[in-house]
């Protein structure tokens, strides 16, 4: 009996200092991707579907941050398939999300679904630059659009580029409306580098 209380106080330690959720459902968006047909081209649209239960509303609609959180599984499954996570691997590199902006243009309520969108727009000798679509299933409306800034650490996306196509890969041309956001990012960086005073330091 003493074991049972032992197990459901460490179950009940684990579930209230971690997401143990999103854990699981990572895991099982990885394990599910492995088994799917690759993506051999990189920028190829990637389609996931969902639906918005219960647990990701407030006031009857998709909570702000679930759109975050679900851009997260579909980028996870979209490294999987078209090969950048066996890439980072075999350079022993790592990426991190370095900035992210969304546009909400319509509420996704409770009980309806949509499709997730995920492709990898263009990259720099840094990141990745990807677009995220919630496309409603019930009458095709972009309901919300996401930029991703996906930066990558100990290597370069050239380098990854060239590791899965086995050549040298020209990114594609910028859109407009990213590289305003890209500018954005740039000038914000430089404000606050020069408020906490590295621009002097590195003089």
């Amino acid at each position: 009996m003493w074991w049972a209380l032992w197990v459901l106080a460490a179950l009940l330690a684990l579930f209230s200092t971690l997401d143990v959720w999103y854990f699981l459902r990572a895991a099982a968006v990885i394990l599910r991707a492995w088994f799917q047909p690759p993506i051999w081209d990189v920028t190829a649209e990637q389609i996931q579907t969902g639906r918005v239960t219960p647990r990701d509303i407030d006031m009857c609609h998709m909570n702000n941050a679930r759109y975050l959180r679900e851009c997260d599984f579909a980028r996870f499954s979209l490294y999987m398939r078209n090969g950048v996570f066996k890439a980072l691997r075999a350079l022993k590199a790592s990426m991190v999300v370095g900035a992210t902006t969304i546009r909400y243009r319509r509420a996704l309520c409770i009980g309806e679904g949509f499709e997730l969108r995920s492709r990898i727009i263009t990259w720099d000798d840094k990141a990745f630059y990807l677009e995220q679509r919630f496309v409603s299933t019930k009458d095709s409306l972009v309901c919300a659009v996401m930029y991703c800034k996906q930066s990558i650490t100990r290597s370069s996306p050239d380098k990854i580029m060239q590791h899965l196509c086995k050549r040298k890969v020209e990114c594609p041309e910028f859109p407009e409306d990213l590289q305003h956001w890209i500018d954005f990012i740039s000038a914000s960086s430089q404000a606050l580098r020069a408020e906490s005073g590295l621009d002097e330091k590195n003089k």
